[in-house]
């Protein structure tokens, strides 16, 4: 939670207010206090949406809506005024935390906590349907936990069945994958409860094995796969639940169970009154009580008028930080989960003369499947505080500080909480790998630290409030650019197979996805797709199908087993075309099973070669930096480690300019943009966040800002990120060739002229 704004009202309803509990782009939450004592979520409107009478009425129907829901698994409304110059409404305050944050924190929930959590829900839209209702949005962050069960929350976009949907014909409404099929085409009015049946089986399929059943990744894919593909079950190894889960999952809305048939369907008891949360995993179970005890810390009513724009009082700020972070203070034995990796025994090096330690933090896989990239990483910042630090002009000194999070989610987000918590850290480089990101995401939001990954690659990620994530390399879907450039841009080349693997998971996914996409915008050539489950170990029938389809250039997007089997099937035929993978590949595995096979096959990357990938010399202007490396590390520089040595100096460069801007009221040492005042803070942000501390460091929000308005000439590329979403700006990728057993590096991609 954050501290109330100078802007915000003290007052609302006969509520006094506490703090922002969140914001979005048309309100505002906040919790406020009863004077009987009573806690409560208040969400107001904002001015400039206040007067749309559309919105109102939106508004004004969930109101109602939420009133007419008579359950216990439901957080009842105890207050509200749709018609009032600032149209408001308040519900019960649950301070427990959603389904969406356990499993990212804690893995998937056991088999006897799926069946609660099922019963439960489907009694809160047994409710919701008898009164006349349709939910539209059942999915893990619309759902709280509790001691003695979950609350289902949030009917925003709820509508009475009979009604007629406000929104334009064509307007996907909920959650993309936890709608339903008759959502996701678009049909409005079409979804019934049927469709919160289908979402319900969604949650419980996301609980038991911690992923939604249709993956995730870009909208127009999860569409598709939600209408046309079967659920992913894997993981739910209770047989009834499993097939209970597919009856709720089924296409045709007729053929799912009503939510009043579920209760008894599902096996399994419920907490009575009064329940300790004994059905909940312990871990989970310590959240929910960490999340209630922080309500201890709550301050006398009187102080929570907000009088003026000053710093929260200590006592405030500390219950500020609970209720935030949720389990903020994380004991010895979750913590050990932890690995620790620096030069100083609290994992930091590199501390300035006088004491002071501002530090750039590394998230990073190194003891996982992505160590070797993490290990590259954590090496390219090292040397880019090296080298800031030799400066004879420098404005401070930088430290580093590691924490490994093992490729591990839940490990990911506890390394997240720790460096958001440390208040000496700046920013942080990483996540390595695309989960432990989507899982880190939301703690270093709401810090508003500002975080920089070069190897996590999705096309989307959740939405975020701080907008404090820059992802600092070319997504799946831009590689798929100069991708099909490679093949498709010459004269011998007119159709192009594309062969998606998907054990290589959401990325091979996604590459494949979007080279499959974008060949008929880019190109006059045509695409034959090929999607084959995971494991499949023969890969000959489907080589032969995209040759009998007459493709003449080959892509393969999957892992390097399968990149190495695809290989061995194509080498076994009278193909002589150009065959393509995706990095992902490019692992020594590939070379070492595909053999002499493996000759000729090329690969698009978005890592450059600094001297030490391909074993020859680096890209122009990187020796120095491959120099460094050698000396520091007795070895040449990996792939990546070129890609944080320069995001590291990014980051210098803007702390740099905003001290020398701060201290000399200009531009500071670089000239470089600060773009916000080291006051301000973007919407949802605490007030500290962007305010120097009193030895001069910048705040988090004043960076995000910089970083933001930065444009920064690296090794690998020039830096700079787009308004909307803070992705790479460009589609700068580089070219490499397996020959003799080894990747050699042939330069940058080539863009099309156009």
């Amino acid at each position: 939670m954050d501290a109330l704004r100078p802007g915000d009202p003290a007052r609302i309803g006969g509520h006094r207010l506490l703090g922002r509990l969140g914001a979005g782009g048309m309100g505002v939450v906040y919790l406020g206090r009863t004077e009987t004592g009573a806690l409560a979520a208040i969400k107001v409107i904002l001015p400039e949406y206040a007067g749309d009478e559309d919105f109102r009425t939106r508004f004004r129907r969930e109101a109602e809506a939420a009133r007419r829901v008579d359950s216990r698994w439901a957080v009842p409304v105890t207050g509200a005024d749709t018609e009032s110059e600032t149209p408001w409404l308040a519900t019960e305050f649950v301070p427990g935390p959603t389904l969406s944050e356990v499993v990212a924190r804690c893995g998937p929930l056991p088999t006897r906590s799926v069946h609660v959590l099922g019963r439960l829900l489907s009694r809160a839209l047994t409710a919701v349907h008898g009164a006349g209702l349709v939910h539209r949005d059942v999915k893990p962050g619309n759902v709280l936990l509790t001691a003695d069960g979950p609350r289902l929350i949030d009917f925003g976009i709820a509508r009475a069945a009979e009604a007629t949907a406000l929104t334009a014909t064509g307007l996907v409404v909920g959650t993309p994958g936890f709608l339903p099929p008759e959502q996701a085409t678009g049909a409005g009015a079409g979804a019934g409860p049927e469709g919160d049946v289908f979402s319900l089986g969604c949650l419980l399929a996301y609980a038991a094995t911690g992923r939604p059943p249709f993956g995730s990744g870009a909208v127009d894919a999860l569409l598709y796969r939600t209408v046309h593909d079967e659920p992913d079950l894997a993981g739910v190894d209770d047989p009834a639940l499993r097939a209970l889960l597919g009856e709720c999952l089924a296409k045709d809305p007729a053929a799912r169970p009503a939510a009043a048939d579920l209760d008894t369907r599902i096996a399994g008891d419920v907490p009575g009154d009064g329940a300790s949360a004994d059905w909940l995993p312990e871990d989970v179970a310590r959240m929910i009580a960490e999340r209630s005890a922080a309500m201890l810390a709550l301050p006398d009513i009187e102080a929570t008028v907000n009088t003026s724009a000053t710093t929260p009082a200590p006592a405030r700020r500390r219950f500020l930080a609970l209720a935030a972070g949720g389990a903020v203070a994380l004991g010895a034995g979750t913590f050990a989960a932890v690995r620790l990796i620096g030069d100083e025994p609290d994992g930091r090096s590199g501390a300035s003369p006088d004491g002071r330690r501002w530090v750039i933090g590394v998230h990073a896989d190194l003891t996982g499947a992505q160590k070797a990239a993490g290990r590259a990483q954590e090496r390219g910042v090292r040397l880019a505080v090296d080298r800031f630090n030799s400066r004879t002009d420098k404005p401070f000194m930088l430290a580093v500080k590691v924490l490994d999070d093992g490729g591990d989610p839940a490990r990911s987000v506890r390394v997240a909480e720790e460096f958001a918590r440390d208040r000496d850290v700046l920013a942080v480089i990483g996540p390595t790998g695309d989960a432990a990101t989507g899982a880190a995401l939301p703690a270093y939001d709401e810090a508003v630290l500002p975080l920089l990954t070069v190897s996590s690659l999705q096309i989307s990620y959740p939405a975020r409030v701080n907008a404090a994530f820059f992802q600092a390399s070319p997504s799946y879907a831009a590689l798929s650019m100069p991708i099909v450039n490679r093949l498709l841009l010459r004269p011998d080349v007119e159709r192009l197979g594309v062969l998606i693997d998907r054990s290589g998971g959401q990325a091979a996914y996604q590459a494949g996805y979007a080279t499959n996409l974008m060949t008929p915008s880019l190109t006059t050539g045509t695409t034959h797709p090929r999607v084959v489950p995971a494991g499949t170990t023969d890969l000959g029938p489907v080589i032969a199908d995209l040759l009998g389809h007459r493709s003449d250039a080959l892509f393969y997007a999957g892992d390097a087993t399968g990149g190495a089997r695809a290989a061995r099937a194509l080498a076994a035929t009278p193909f002589k075309g150009p065959s393509m993978a995706q990095h992902t590949v490019m692992r020594p595995e590939f070379l070492e099973c595909a053999g002499e096979t493996a000759e000729g096959w090329e690969f698009v990357a978005p890592f450059t070669d600094a001297g030490g990938v391909s074993g020859e010399p680096g890209v122009p202007g990187a020796a120095d930096f491959a120099a460094a490396h050698r000396k520091r590390f007795g070895a040449a520089p990996a792939a990546w480690s070129a890609e944080a040595y320069d995001v590291t100096g990014l980051v210098a460069q803007e702390v740099a300019a905003l001290v020398g801007s701060a201290t000399k009221g200009g531009a500071g040492p670089t000239g470089s943009p600060t773009a916000t005042p080291s006051g301000s803070t973007p919407s949802g942000g605490t007030p500290s966040a962007g305010t120097p501390s009193a030895d001069g460091r910048p705040g988090r929000a004043a960076l995000v800002a910089a970083i933001a308005a930065s444009r920064y000439k690296g090794i690998s590329r020039t830096y700079a990120f787009d308004e909307e979403r803070q992705q790479l700006v460009g589609q700068d990728a580089h070219l490499y060739r397996a020959e003799g057993g080894r990747y050699r590096y042939l330069g940058p991609a080539p863009k099309p002229k156009s």
